[in-house]
């Protein structure tokens, strides 16, 4: 049934975050300072939403980058705003917790 509503709908399976990662993806943190010192994932960067404009210049735009948060949100906003930027392959990893499983 599930897969019948999948394929109804056009939903596609997501990717395959753990093999981006272990690939070699830039994991970008986009929450707060004070939110990534409370934990983080070993090899993310920080780079707060509302400061990811003036770090742009410090990502490389051919490498895939995997944007987290806390529940998704700031991730889907900081995504939107590196595919606008001309980044190529970006994906929302959502929650870092549900990232650690890959490190």
């Amino acid at each position: 049934m599930i897969a019948f509503l999948k394929k109804l709908f056009g939903l596609k399976p997501g990717p395959d975050l753990g093999a981006l990662i272990a690939a070699g993806a830039t994991i970008i943190d986009v929450r707060s300072k004070g939110e990534y010192q409370g934990g983080h994932l070993t090899k993310s960067l920080n780079m707060p939403l509302d400061t990811l404009p003036a770090g742009l210049a410090k990502l490389d735009k051919t490498k895939p980058m995997i944007t987290c948060c806390a529940s998704g949100m700031r991730s889907a906003a900081a995504r939107g705003l590196l595919l606008k930027q001309g980044f190529a392959e970006v994906y929302n990893g959502g929650s870092w917790l549900r990232l650690r499983q890959f490190e």
